[in-house]
């Protein structure tokens, strides 16, 4: 890989099937080898696996499956998810890049892969692209026996695509793209939802134009883009041609205009249309206990429901509703009379709700809490106190030391979701 010495070079280290990676290795076997899942079988068999192995996709296993979709094959393991564990692990790669890289060249992408600006790296140490990814791939392997991949590219977007579409194939898990070489290689591969950034629906949207691969978006009318996806449409054709002009300083100066913060379980059996407003419920108010710890008011609330399949009648497959209030807070009070007359409203009395979403939208830090006329200072007022003090109890003794009697109903959630991390079981310390 020879280039020019003012071409920027990013790395793109992903680690494969990271957490069946991670329990594979505590288990003392070959991650690459072992057929294993990462999913909660004491649910039901429609929990999703939260990983596969690499071998056990080559079987034809597919990534985000169902349980039921694993082959009854009493050779399989089945790996409880240990959020913690993998957290620690995660933390540790990062602390393997940080001997090498400053903080300020490192893009946490996402708990299994981070975007590096090797830029300055590569003449500072006197050592070749593909030589300094295979340094710090092999110190990971090494050191917690992850095996990773490595896309290298000019540009983060094609240190992306080498990553996800040609490092797999490479003996030595490494890709690597220039924009000529991308012209080459990338150009009539399908389908486009392979690629970064562009999703099923869009794939779907350039298919009515006959658009099936790079070479078509290049190929096609730029009006008829821009007609389709607006501004959007500039970012496929830099794409289609390899071009990104973002760098990793534009991503540390970036600073999002507006914020949002959400949460959303699947539930383990459909729910009646009683036991879905707890849950309701239940959500609002952890998500408002999450809003106060981090100092954070909002002003709209947005609740999402997904209805069973098999409830009588033809209802729509989602719900979706909005109650906005007058001025800004984080209090469970002030959001819940309307969510609730809402719920009642809109969801029918015989659905069965399969899975709740809550989010808070227009998001700000603290200072921005303002009230209407019409609100009860005294009572805001205690339920603040009330709240702070949860808070503090919450600190000493964990999030479930208080909780309501409506907690402890066979249907309820939130005793069990308070001990998950990001939604998932947070494990023990063994495997």
């Amino acid at each position: 890989m020879s280039l020019a010495p003012e071409t920027r070079v990013y790395f793109v280290i992903d680690a494969r099937s990271f957490y069946a990676s991670v329990e594979a290795v505590d288990r003392g076997l070959d991650p690459m080898e072992v057929d294993l899942v990462v999913a909660d079988a004491t649910r039901t068999e429609k929990t999703i696996c939260l990983a596969v192995s690499p071998h056990l996709k080559a079987r034809g296993v597919k990534n985000r499956c169902r349980l039921f979709d694993v082959p009854k094959d009493p050779n399989i393991v089945i790996a409880p998810p240990r959020m913690r564990r993998y957290i620690e692990i995660a933390a540790g790669i990062y602390g393997i890049y940080l001997k090498y890289i400053s903080k300020d060249d490192i893009h946490v992408y996402s708990i299994d892969e981070c975007i590096l600006d090797a830029t300055t790296y590569l003449k500072l140490y006197g050592i070749r692209a593909k030589d300094f990814a295979l340094k710090l791939m092999n110190e990971i392997r090494d050191t917690y026996g992850i095996p990773t991949t490595a896309g290298i590219g000019t540009n983060m977007y094609l240190a992306k695509v080498a990553s996800g579409l040609l490092a797999k194939h490479d003996p030595q898990g490494i890709g690597w793209l220039t924009e000529e070489r991308f012209l080459q290689k990338c150009s009539t591969i399908r389908p486009l939802s392979q690629f970064w950034m562009i999703s099923s629906a869009t794939e779907q949207r350039l298919a009515k134009h006959g658009i099936l691969d790079m070479q078509g978006i290049r190929d096609a009318d730029e009006e008829v883009l821009y007609k389709e996806f607006g501004i959007n449409a500039e970012l496929l054709i830099d794409h289609a041609y390899g071009r990104e002009p973002t760098r990793m300083i534009d991503i540390k100066q970036y600073k999002s205009q507006s914020h949002s913060i959400s949460t959303n379980q699947i539930l383990a059996c459909p729910y009646s249309w009683r036991d879905g407003e707890l849950i309701v419920k239940e959500m609002i108010e952890s998500l408002c206990l999450d809003l106060a710890r981090k100092g954070l008011v909002s002003s709209r609330l947005g609740v999402g429901l997904l209805l069973d399949g098999h409830t009588r009648g033809n209802y729509r497959a989602d719900i979706h509703y909005v109650v906005d209030i007058q001025g800004k807070g984080n209090l469970a009070s002030l959001f819940l009379p309307g969510a609730v007359e809402t719920y009642r409203r809109k969801v029918p009395r015989d659905a069965q709700i399969k899975s709740v979403a809550v989010s808070f939208a227009n998001v700000v830090e603290g200072e921005g809490e303002t009230y209407s006329l019409f609100d009860d200072t005294d009572e805001i007022t205690k339920q603040k106190n009330l709240r702070d003090s949860l808070l503090e109890i919450e600190k000493k003794y964990g999030k479930n030391a208080v909780l309501k009697g409506a907690d402890f109903t066979a249907k309820a959630t939130r005793r069990e979701r308070n001990t998950f991390i990001g939604g998932h079981n947070g494990g023990d310390e063994d495997a």
